[in-house]
């Protein structure tokens, strides 16, 4: 293998590469606007659910009662509603999607110690989100509920309220959040966004750019040349390698100082575990680009099978614990759901190759594995 021949190939492919103003932009760019995009549309979080209140007590303890929820960051106060068709209209219009209807006698039947029955309208057209609405109800009822509860001992045995709340709840539940104490969702979807961006980009650059040689008719100098075949393919990958590596660089950069994602771990370490991601991803390009014949097959044949899989499959959206046994059993095929551990183990828990190292090593072994495959089928006599 000649140094020199890699070179002079990487050279050409490099020339080729910044030829093409629009192809080197969107090399760079892609990336970027993917963060950009996904980072700021693909939030989990549910705060700030719109709701209005029925109010047919409108006493000293229902308002007590609502302030809970005007207070919460959860949900986001739109007035008050004379009646429950009103509260029925405002959801279907999806103005509010929720609605608390508080009884008549409610302040009433609370001080004298009576169950009250709050009816709650919530919007479930987004189960999920219905799903977590619910839990912040219960929540705040719950809460609620054992404050009044801790007021009414406290006033029938006459003794203090700490005394009646240790009786009351006489085990306290403390919760800790770890690696992700503010319990955001934007700090565990923005690294694995790195690996979706990467995982994206590109074995799709790589594809685009070997095809084309095929369709300009190039790709016949190459097989009256000297260069072998593993100096042709190792000089059309390293331009494209270079690239995907600098891009890795920008995202982790845009995930620290632009989304605000702390970085806990080994920076050479993450680096280093990326570029082995970026050989693994660029081989899926070049095995592409050996498959067909023209950039417009490359692109599609290359979105499917990068994007489908990375969305679907490498815990980007739904942990892989979460998904199926046959879904479990695919996501170990594709390289997505390595590099995602890789990612949010370094950014969230700060951990090492200590912890990480069997996940870069299914990446090196996916890279070979790629690479081999792709060399063994580029030959340099043109196919009919």
């Amino acid at each position: 293998m000649n140094l020199r021949r890699i070179a002079a190939v990487a050279s050409k492919e490099w020339r080729e590469t910044t030829r093409d103003r629009m192809f080197f932009l969107l090399a760079f760019l892609l990336p970027i606007l993917w963060m950009v995009v996904f980072g700021y549309g693909l939030v989990l979080d549910v705060e700030s659910i719109p709701f209005a209140v029925v109010d047919r007590d409108r006493s000293a303890l229902s308002r007590d009662y609502l302030y809970h929820f005007f207070e919460s960051r959860y949900f986001s106060f739109q007035g008050y509603l004379p009646s429950e068709n009103e509260a029925d209209v405002m959801l279907q219009s999806s103005k509010i999607r929720a609605a608390i209807i508080v009884p008549e006698k409610f302040g009433e039947r609370l001080l004298d110690g009576q169950p009250v029955s709050i009816q709650t309208l919530i919007d479930g057209t987004f189960p999920l989100r219905t799903d977590i609405t619910k839990g912040y109800v219960i929540a705040i009822n719950s809460a609620f509920s054992e404050e009044q509860l801790v007021a009414y001992f406290s006033r029938r045995a006459g003794i203090s309220r700490a005394q009646a709340e240790a009786q009351v709840r006489p085990i306290k539940l403390e919760v800790r959040y770890l690696y992700n104490e503010e319990v955001r969702s934007t700090w565990s979807i923005v690294p694995a966004l790195v690996m979706f961006a990467l995982m994206v980009s590109s074995p799709l650059l790589t594809a685009l750019g070997i095809v084309r040689e095929k369709e300009t008719g190039s790709i016949y100098n190459i097989y009256s040349s000297t260069v072998t075949r593993i100096e042709f393919l190792a000089g059309k990958l390293l331009p494209y390698v270079l690239i995907s590596s600098v891009n890795a660089v920008v995202l982790w950069i845009m995930a620290t100082l632009w989304f605000g994602v702390p970085f806990k771990g080994d920076a050479p370490f993450f680096l280093l575990a990326s570029l082995v991601f970026v050989l693994s991803s660029t081989g899926i390009g070049l095995l592409v680009s050996l498959l067909v014949r023209t950039q417009i097959a490359a692109l599609i044949i290359t979105i499917i099978v990068s994007m489908v899989p990375t969305i679907l499959y490498s815990g980007l959206i739904v942990p892989v614990s979460s998904l199926s046994t046959g879904s479990q059993l695919q996501a170990h095929l594709f390289p997505g759901m390595y590099y995602t551990n890789i990612v949010r183990g370094a950014f969230l828990k700060g951990v090492g190759p200590e912890v990480l190292w069997v996940d870069v090593l299914a990446l090196a072994l996916y890279a070979a594995v790629l690479q081999i495959i792709g060399y063994r089928l580029f030959t340099k006599r043109p196919r009919s």
